[in-house]
């Protein structure tokens, strides 16, 4: 799907603040509200937008600890039935390299941590690491520049 300059700046405010009107959001981007939903119509009919969410403070539900594990190379089939069975994993990527998966938890604390991981552990060798401090989460992405890079 090839994006115009009206597309681009659309789904930069979209990513800004998904809750936007398409009346505010065709202010912004100076497209009447028939425009406006018609692109992001077609915009969701290709992919393009491929849903709408509430971000939620973790910290603020009571999970005061964020980490990212590593799991080492274990069976497709469990890895899914563990990821299913667990709530308090928050993402889970299927990765290339030494681990076969990458997985961001969030737990109340150090003991649910403890449990948590545990039950990986019986599947695989895993590496924790409890994450400090979030710099970036939820950039807003559009599409590459076809200008070179320097």
């Amino acid at each position: 799907m090839t994006l115009d300059s009206y597309d681009t700046r659309i789904l930069a405010e979209l990513q800004a603040d998904a809750r936007l009107s398409l009346a505010e959001l065709g202010r912004r981007v100076h497209l009447s509200q028939p425009a406006v939903a018609e692109r992001v119509r077609k915009l969701e009919a290709g992919g393009v937008i491929s849903g709408y969410r509430a971000t939620v403070n973790l910290g603020a539900l009571g999970y005061g600890i964020r980490a990212l594990v590593r799991v080492g190379r274990t069976e497709y089939p469990r890895m899914l039935k563990l990821i299913g069975d667990t709530p308090e994993i928050v993402n889970a990527w299927n990765v290339t390299g030494e681990d076969s998966w990458v997985l961001e938890i969030a737990v109340t604390d150090v003991a649910h941590l403890d449990a948590v991981v545990s039950q990986m552990c019986l599947l695989a060798v895993t590496s924790t690491s409890i994450i400090l401090k979030t710099l970036r989460e939820h950039q807003v992405m559009l599409p590459p520049s076809k200008e070179p890079r320097p």
